[in-house]
């Protein structure tokens, strides 16, 4: 029985079809088939229900439970043993939601190169959920962000609990103003993330409560961009401190009152954070510090 054959049998389970998990490990369909049959051969049990549908059999249970501890005990054997030979070498694979991304880490991931010179990190800027679905993928080790839709094997521990404030254009009449309510955005053109995204969600409860519907809409997908379209006066954004604690020329930044929305930043694994390898548990441990000593 290889380790890449039982690697196959999770990559399926956890990606839910033999297609997704040959796109995963970029093996063509009838490879993976194959493993899985010489695998069944070698387990003496049959581990997947025959039918349209992905589905265990009772064997197929008991050895995707097994197996993950298998392939969870490995990886932390295969990064003791690279620290082995080659010191503090390696690569990290981090994903990072906005403004995070932008305007914390990179300082961050400065000090840590420079302690880890021999250390690469590849960094995706991703949405909560893509950096949720990359960690059960497998391309990304961890990921700092906001809070995901839930997954039974990914698990978000958060760190910080960011504020909420409103960015106006300087020309705007708001501009004057030193905090608002919710009230004072009726009839206001909001720029808002998508709107599968949970801050906006809550928001927009928060506004139908306070204007109900008295308000328009523009949606703008990358929310490092909302503060140059607020400063042409096309709208108003309601946004973290974290991404207003560096707003640009032309714009202002004002508190809001009666918005109690405290959006979680946090950390997303999809094992215990032992696990990881001396150098990236730093790297974590330097993301957190960050945060709790002055995030803005």
């Amino acid at each position: 029985m290889e380790l890449r054959t039982i690697k196959t049998f999770h990559t399926i389970v956890q990606s839910g079809s033999f297609y997704k998990a040959a796109e995963i490990l970029n093996y063509s369909q009838p490879t993976i088939s194959m493993r899985i049959k010489q695998l069944e051969q070698d387990v003496g049990a049959q581990l997947f229900e025959r039918g349209k549908k992905l589905k265990l059999t009772r064997a197929g249970r008991l050895f995707h439970e097994r197996a993950g501890q298998l392939l969870a005990q490995y990886e932390v054997l295969d990064h003791t043993l690279a620290d082995i030979r080659q010191g503090q070498a390696g690569l990290i694979q981090i994903g990072i939601s906005e403004p995070t991304a932008s305007l914390i880490f990179p300082a961050v991931l400065r000090g840590f190169l420079n302690d880890y010179p021999d250390m690469s990190v590849n960094v995706s800027v991703d949405d909560a959920n893509t950096c949720s679905r990359k960690l059960l993928e497998g391309t990304i080790d961890f990921a700092v962000c906001g809070e995901p839709e839930l997954i039974l094997e990914n698990y978000f521990d958060p760190f910080f609990h960011d504020s909420l404030n409103v960015i106006v254009s300087d020309r705007h009449p708001l501009a004057a103003k030193t905090s608002i309510n919710l009230e004072d955005l009726e009839n206001e053109c909001l720029i808002f993330t998508p709107a599968n995204c949970p801050i906006r969600i809550q928001i927009e409860q928060h506004l139908q409560r306070a204007i109900g519907s008295r308000y328009r809409k523009m949606e703008l997908t990358s929310s490092m961009a909302h503060q140059y379209y607020v400063r042409e006066n096309i709208g108003v954004s309601i946004f973290t401190a974290t991404a207003h604690s560096e707003p640009i020329g032309g714009t202002k930044v004002i508190p809001i009152r009666n918005l109690t929305i405290s959006p979680p930043v946090g950390l997303l694994t999809n094992q215990k954070e032992e696990h990881f390898d001396s150098a990236t548990k730093d790297l974590i441990s330097r993301i957190i510090s960050r945060f709790q000593r002055d995030p803005h």
